[in-house]
C-alpha cells in the first residue's frame, strides 16, 4: 500500500487496538464482546501513556464493536478536550480503508480505535514506508496485543514517521 497524505490536513495518526475482551459474548456475535476488567485497566493505561506522551487526538474514531467504545470509555479521561465518532465502517476494516477514513477528516490529530489484523498492518505498512528498522518492523509483525497504540506524524509529503509505540501486555 503507498502512503501518501498529500491531499489530507491529518499530521498525526493513533492507531489504538481495543483492550483485552472477553473471549465470548453472551450474545455470541463478536461485535458485542465486552472488554475484560484487565482490558478496561491496560486501556486506561495506554490512553494515560499516550496523553503523556503528547499524542492526544482531535478526535477519536471509534468501531462499533462494544469493545471498542469501551476502550474509548476507559481512555478518554486522558483526552478531555477530544470529540469521538462511532463509525460503522471500522469494525475489521482493512488498512486501507482505516487510512482512507482518518485522511478524509479535517483534524490534525486523529486516533482510530479498532481491530486487527487491519491496525496492526497498517503500522507495518507506515513503519516500511518510513524505512523503520528491521528490528521495528519485526517487532510490530509478531505482536500487536490489545491496548497497544502507534503514534505517527506526517510531513508535508506525507512520509509517516513512527512517534511513539505504547505496547499492551501479552495475556
Amino acid at each position: 500500500m503507498a502512503v501518501t497524505l498529500y491531499d489530507s490536513p491529518m499530521q498525526r495518526l493513533i492507531l489504538f487496538r481495543h483492550g483485552e475482551a472477553q473471549v465470548r459474548a453472551p450474545s455470541g456475535r463478536d461485535i458485542d464482546r465486552a472488554l475484560t476488567p484487565a482490558g478496561e485497566a491496560t486501556a486506561a493505561r495506554a490512553g494515560a501513556a499516550l496523553a503523556a506522551a503528547g499524542a492526544a487526538p482531535d478526535l477519536a474514531l471509534v468501531s462499533t464493536a462494544r469493545r471498542t467504545s469501551e476502550t474509548w470509555t476507559a481512555a478518554r479521561e486522558a483526552f478531555p478536550a477530544s470529540a469521538f465518532e462511532i463509525k460503522p465502517e471500522l469494525y475489521n476494516a482493512e488498512a486501507g480503508a482505516i487510512l482512507a477514513l482518518a485522511k478524509a477528516r479535517p483534524e490534525h490529530t486523529v486516533m482510530v480505535i479498532g481491530h486487527n489484523p487491519g491496525l496492526q498492518a497498517l503500522a507495518i505498512s507506515l513503519l516500511k514506508a518510513q524505512g523503520a528498522s528491521a528490528a521495528l518492523i519485526a517487532r510490530v509483525e509478531s505482536r500487536f496485543p490489545p491496548a497497544t497504540a502507534a503514534v505517527f506524524s506526517f510531513d508535508p509529503e506525507g512520509r509517516p514517521e513512527l512517534d511513539a509505540l505504547i505496547m499492551g501486555p501479552v495475556g
